[in-house]
């Protein structure tokens, strides 16, 4: 099982941007905003108005050593594709085969009730965010 589950866009600021993505995408915001201290940001999530569509999820760094940092300094913008997977130790065993770089390792998420999410790169160069989905 692999489910698109959002698309993360780094912005420089939530509170000052979310309401002209709100906007533009005509989606809502129940304007959650959750510090990740692992991550080392800020995110919040905007749903669409399409039944099964992807969230999109907006990041702003939590500081100066925030990963996205760098990304920010380059003009922000589209970052990641974040998947929800069935078991995501398995999951990280395909795509290593396929080429991929985990980059980051299994750690839990703030924004998902603490469930683990792994980070890769593709040979093509898109970052793409493993969550692993909830357990019955």
């Amino acid at each position: 099982m692999q489910t698109l589950h959002h698309v993360g866009y780094v912005v420089k600021s939530i509170e000052e941007q979310a309401a002209g993505f709100v906007k533009s995408l005509g989606a809502t915001w129940d304007q959650q905003i959750t510090h990740d201290p692992l991550q080392g940001a800020k995110v919040t999530f905007l749903r669409t108005p399409g039944a099964g569509d992807a969230q999109i999820e907006l990041v702003e760094p939590a500081g100066d050593g925030s990963p996205v940092s760098r990304f920010l300094e380059k003009g922000g913008g589209l970052h990641h594709l974040c998947y929800e997977v069935g078991d995501l130790e398995e999951h990280l065993k395909l795509i290593r085969a396929a080429g991929c770089v985990v980059v980051r390792a299994p750690m839990p998420a703030a924004a998902f009730q603490q469930r683990l999410i792994a980070w890769a790169w593709t040979r093509e160069k898109l970052l793409l965010e493993f969550l692993e989905a909830v357990k019955i």
